[in-house]
């Protein structure tokens, strides 16, 4: 059987893992979602940057 001093520090570790856990996640996750949400921006540019090379091979290539 626990005793009082026992259930006593159980819920204090409880509470600070449920105060912990969400901080260290949100300390993760804050980089992670500037990452995601740069990778669209990037591949945008990427896209533009293709399409003016494109453009550029196809006039080297047109017959004279």
């Amino acid at each position: 059987m626990l005793s009082d001093n026992d259930k006593q520090w159980i819920a204090e570790q409880l509470e600070r893992v449920e105060t912990r856990l969400p901080n260290e996640f949100h300390k993760w996750a804050s980089p992670v979602e500037l990452r995601v949400r740069s990778h669209p921006a990037a591949f945008r540019a990427m896209d533009v940057e293709m399409e003016s090379i494109a453009e550029r091979v196809k006039k080297l290539e047109e017959p004279r």
